[in-house]
Order: structure tokens, then sequence, then C-alpha cells
């Protein structure tokens, strides 16, 4: 019972997206007080005493945080006020209606409408569209959401809000597809995907909801982004402005579930007990998230679950469709291939505003891929890329003043929704002055300032290379070595223990989280199977902006591998201690992740032919991390980090060439890895450098 409770505790504390990230820190410490008070409670018990002296001595870490929340008091509770606030405001201007809209193949899908009061024949609004598979909640036309469209700025400037169960979710009828298929030529009514869902909703809109004007927008984060891109798709006419925000776009190779192939398993299992348990008919309530973890160590818990085939025999039964098809697709085939928008957002016509967050733990992939598409394949269409210091969803939440340890100097997120946001939809849907943003619109990291570019990367950047030297360091010049005939080449080697691997935080947690995203590294840089590799002080800034890389030259003893890099910016050792939740926090030679990524090298050649490494064979793996903008200052160094494990967040490799998510746990083995620093054989990180 007292894990359970724990358990709930820390998936309540990731939920809570109505209080910023500093906030939500502090639930553990609110609820388990009230815990504490229910334990010492009469009738007392054995049982009550054991948690009660358990649950005291697991609080004791938490006192700094509670003492900074009496500090916090009145902050916490202005944001209640002003919750209660959007709530009342809504309900006194919006009438909620509810609607069964049918689509072309007779499938009704539910829909939630909010219409301003004062809305008629001579006083009109623009739509608002959101397409979501994770509840339009609350059911009801007299239950009010607590607040509308992508900020309450939306809701008081005068919109007709909409939200829409996607097929086959919630109240919504027919089948759910994760990801649907575009099909590009229709040839019957029964030829469905999500762009014309999308379209017979605002073909319903437009003439069944009196007082529009004629125009829609549409916006989304996470899924819904992914809803949001397609409704770009063979758009209807009156749709003028999408924004998909942190959309899904690709769930193999950089989004979700799989990053460069490499499973990611415990957001996976977490989210698709939920996502992805049976719905046989319409119903307002969600399947609940899988809770019987029976402890709250992750690392504990996906250890003893063992290889992945022991989920379904164990837990899912194979009644899970969708991580049916996660453990049936070990490729990159054409299942995978097909539920990508990448190769469909030609002919764009709607304006586009792509948003993402430099610490997005679920999906930095999707907002970067998606505005290189859309701006590669429609040079013609208006298309912004906006990135700012977030996790995922964090520009529509909270102030973005922080991040844990870390503070970014501004409310970017009040910022985002105020002067970028707003105006953009507000000049496409109500005729109002354009906002004139830059092309991409980026907030630089380290330097804490918001950079205005006419394109991503920015022109004035060159590539670099970072490379890893025999003797730990790390500079932009190569190690001065060749390889001679019959000459070895330098490398470090450690083993790589699928018993032991790398944990990725240091917290003690079971849902995943973000923290991780920002978390400082040094309690993976003193391990053995971590290798560390750091530049001298920086003389001068160093900015990067643009793509990071990896091109490793590796060997294993095994005949496959993961390959974990992170790009470091280490603080000096007298950083202040300015930290925003934790006054006791040293920041002096705090080690902030910039970026980190994995590869599973089978796939260094091709992600649909994987191939077996050669044991002893130096081979390259080479991998995208992802972009970056962030600024390593003047007296700070930089790090990059090496590690074949990242656990539990990915799935272990069993470091035997075999179809993971059938291996035994005979097939998983010890292996020694080496990474090669020499001559032709030198391992670096690209990244863009603004010169």
């Amino acid at each position: 019972m007292f894990y359970k409770v724990l358990c709930n505790i820390q998936y309540l504390n990731s939920k809570c997206k109505c209080l910023c990230d500093e906030r939500r820190a502090f639930l553990p410490a609110i609820i388990s007080g009230f815990i504490l008070n229910w334990l010492k409670t009469k009738p007392a018990t054995a049982l009550k005493t054991a948690l009660f002296h358990s649950l005291t001595r697991r609080l004791t870490t938490l006192t700094a945080a509670a003492l900074l929340l009496l500090l916090t008091a009145p902050q916490l509770a202005w944001a209640q006020t002003s919750a209660k606030e959007d709530s009342l405001y809504i309900r006194e201007h919006y009438t909620k209606i509810e609607r069964q809209i049918p689509m072309r193949d007779g499938v009704k899908l539910f829909t939630s409408i909010y219409l301003p009061k004062d809305v008629s024949k001579s006083k009109t609004y623009p739509i608002l569209l959101n397409r979501t598979p994770y509840s339009v909640a609350p059911y009801g036309e007299d239950l009010y959401k607590t607040s509308l469209g992508p900020s309450m700025l939306f809701a008081r400037e005068g919109y007709i809000i909409v939200y829409q169960d996607v097929r086959g979710k919630l109240m919504s009828e027919g089948d759910f597809e994760a990801y649907r298929p575009f099909i590009p030529a229709k040839k019957a009514k029964t030829d469905i995907d999500e762009s014309s869902d999308t379209y017979d909703t605002i073909e319903w809109l437009i003439k069944n909801i009196e007082g529009n004007n004629g125009k829609v927008g549409t916006w989304g984060i996470s899924a819904p982004g992914y809803y949001a891109t397609m409704t770009a798709v063979d758009a209807h006419p009156a749709l003028k402005i999408a924004s998909p925000q942190a959309p899904v776009t690709d769930w193999f190779m950089g989004d979700d579930r799989h990053h460069n192939g490499a499973f990611f398993l415990m957001g996976t299992f977490a989210f698709l007990s939920s996502y992805g348990a049976p719905r046989p008919v319409p119903t307002p309530k969600a399947s609940p998230q899988y809770s019987a973890y029976g402890t709250p160590d992750s690392y504990e818990f996906y250890k003893k679950m063992g290889p992945l085939k022991n989920f379904n025999e164990q837990i899912f039964k194979g009644q899970n469709r969708i991580w049916n098809q996660m453990m049936e697709h070990e490729t990159y085939n054409d299942f995978w291939k097909a539920r990508t928008p990448v190769p469909h957002l030609k002919n764009i016509k709607p304006a586009v505003m792509v948003v993402g967050g430099w610490f997005d733990q679920e999906d930095l992939y999707g907002p970067l891929k998606t505005w290189q598409a859309v701006s590669s394949q429609n040079p013609q269409t208006a298309n912004w890329l906006i990135m700012g210091p977030w996790i995922h969803g964090g520009w529509a939440r909270g102030t973005g003043e922080s991040l844990g340890n870390i503070r970014f100097g501004a409310k970017t997120s009040a910022f985002y929704q105020k002067e970028i946001e707003l105006p953009v939809f507000n000049h496409y849907l109500k005729d109002q002055p354009d906002p004139n943003l830059p092309k991409a619109y980026i907030f630089e990291t380290g330097a804490n300032e918001w950079r205005k570019y006419d394109q991503w990367p920015p022109k004035n950047t060159v590539e670099k290379k970072l490379y890893l030297h025999p003797d730990g360091t790390l500079s932009f010049s190569p190690t001065m070595t060749t390889m001679q005939v019959g000459a070895k080449p330098s490398f470090h080697q450690y083993l790589s223990d699928p018993d032991k691997p790398v944990p990725y935080t240091s917290e003690v947690r079971i849902i995943r989280g973000a923290d991780f995203m920002y978390e400082d590294q040094r309690f993976a840089a003193s391990r053995p199977d971590v290798l560390v590799y750091e530049s001298e002080v920086l003389k001068e800034d160093v900015t990067i902006s643009g793509n990071v890389f990896a091109d490793l030259f590796v060997s294993t003893t095994g005949t496959d591998a993961d390959f974990v890099v992170k790009l470091i910016d280490v603080y000096p050792g007298d950083a202040p201690n300015d930290s925003p939740v934790n006054p006791n926090m040293k920041m002096g030679g705090f080690q902030l992740l910039v970026r980190g990524e994995v590869m599973r090298s089978k796939f260094r050649k091709s992600f649909s032919k994987p191939e077996p490494m050669t044991p002893g064979k130096i081979e390259n793996v080479k991998f995208d991390m992802q972009d970056a903008a962030h600024r390593f200052k003047k007296g700070h160094k930089i790090m990059v980090q090496v590690q074949s494990s990242w656990f539990p967040l990915v799935d272990r490799n069993p470091q035997k060439f075999v179809n993971i998510y059938k291996a035994a746990a005979s097939d998983f083995q010890k292996a020694t890895h080496r990474v090669y620093l020499s001559g032709q054989a030198s391992s670096y990180v690209g990244v863009r450098v603004i010169e």
C-alpha cells in the first residue's frame, strides 16, 4: 500500500499541468503531509506505525523543498485564484454544446463546442479546433473546462473553441489507429484518415455553427500536435493556420517510443498501458495506467521484469494492441514509414507555426522534422519554428522562468503566449496586424536570450567537430596522430553489463518525468562504464545553433551494442548557488545536459536492414542527436559522456544480434566496448557554431 501511494503521488506530480514545474516538485511533500496525519490518527496499528516511520525517513530529503514552499505560498495561492477566475470567466462568457459530427463513412465523432455568448449573425468569431485522443472532458453540456484554447488569452479574445475526441477514442465512434496512415488518393467513402476526418469536421462546423466567420485555426500538443499536422494535409479551404506543437512525427526515428531504433521502455510501458488498452464501445472514462509496480524505484521494477517479452506474458497478456505493434515491428519497415506525415507535407496551403521545447522529454524530434519538411517542400507557405526552454508542453503552462535548478531569466511561456502565439492566430483568423515573426524564433539557453533568424540553422554557423582525445580531453582539434600501417589506434574501453545498466537519473522514481533532461550528470560521470571527455576552461563563449550529431568509431566483443552520447555544459566551481527550487544546491561544477541521444548500432547502416557487429572490428556509428541552441559561457567547460545503457529510459541491449523484442534472458551478455580516438578512427561530436 505504501509503495502504491508513493507511485500515485509521483504520477499526480507528473500530471499536474496547471502548476509550473518548480511548484509541482512540492506536491509529494504536500500529499505526504496528509498521509502522515492519517497515519497518526487512531486506531493505531502495527502497519500504520511501520508506514509512519518509513514515510518519515523518506520525507527527510524534502525539508528544503517544504521550506521553499512556505516562501512561495503566495504565488501558489495566486495561481489557484487565477484558475478560479478563468473558470468563472468561461462560464460567464461561453455556452457549451456537444455534438456527434458525422464523417463521410458514417462514423460520428464526439465534439465539444464552446460558443461565445454574444455570438450572432452580426457578431462572428473564428473557430479554433483541437483534435485529441486524450479526451475532451468534462463530458456534459453543464460541465465546463477550466481553461480554453491554446491559452486563456484566446478565450478572453473571443473564439469559438472546439475539442474533438478522435476516431475510436473515448466518446467517438469507430476504431482507433495510432497515427493512422494517410491515403493520398481516396477512391471511396471508406478511405478515411485523420486528414479526411478533419476536413469533414471543419465542413460541418462551418455549415452548422452559427456566428462563425468562415475561418478556422488548429492547434495541439504531442499527439494532438500530430493531429494538427494532419489538418494541414489536403486542408479544408477554411483552414487558415495550423500549429503543430511538439507533434509526434515518427515513433521509430525519434519521438516517444523509439530513438534511432532504440526502444524507450519506461515511458512507453506506462503510457501504452492506458493508451493501448482495448476500448470496445464509446466511454467517457479512459483506461487507467498500470500502477501495480510494487516499488517506487523504476530501476528495480524494470530490471526484475527482465526481457521485453515478459511484459506481454506477465501484464498485457496480448490484449494491448499498440504494445503488440511495438513488439512486432523491430525495424523501420513499411508499418512505421506509413505512419509519419513527413512525406505528405506537400502543397500545404494554410500557414504553419511549429512549436517545440529544447528540454522536451518526449517529442523534440517532431517539431524540428515537421518544420524542416514544411519549409523544404513548401517554400511558398508561411511557416515558423518556435523553440523555447521548455519541457513537453511547457509553453502552455506555468511561466517558463526555470526548470529544476536552471533559471532562464524571463517568463518565457508568458512571452510566447502573448507576443507570438496569440498575435499570429489573430492575424490569420481575425485580420489583425501581422506580427512579422522571424522564420525561426529561437531561445538560446545558456545566454537566456531570444534570437530571431531568417532560417534554421542560422546562416552564420559553421560545422565544427568536438574531438574525443586519449587523455580524456575534448577540443575542436583532432588528435595529432596518424593511422600508420601496423600501428594500433588509441582507444578507451569499458565493460557494459546488462545486469548493471547505467541509470538515466539519480532520482528514485517510478514515473519517467522530465527532470532527466536538465539534470546534473555528475552521478553518471563517476561510473566506470561511462567515458568522460572534458574541454579546458573556455576563454570565450562558444555558441551552438543547429544540428548536433555523434560520429563514433567503435568496436565490441559482442554483436550488437547501444551507444549513448551526452553533450554537457560544466559550470565553473564558483558558480552561484542560485537554484530556484533548492537553496542548498551547490551549482559549482554542475553538469547540465544540453543534448543526449542513443543509437542502436545494428542500425548503423540502415534502420530497415540491421546488421550484426563483427566482434573486434572497428565500425563507424554515426547518428543524429537533434538540434540545440546553447551558449557555453566563458569560464565554463564542454563535456561529452559516452555510455552503452540509459536505463530504464531505454531498454537494455542484449549485446547480441537478436530480435530484442523476442529475446530471452539467456541472450543478454556482458561485452567490452571500445571507442577509438585517433587518426582515421577519431570519434567526435559534430555541432554548428555561430561565428
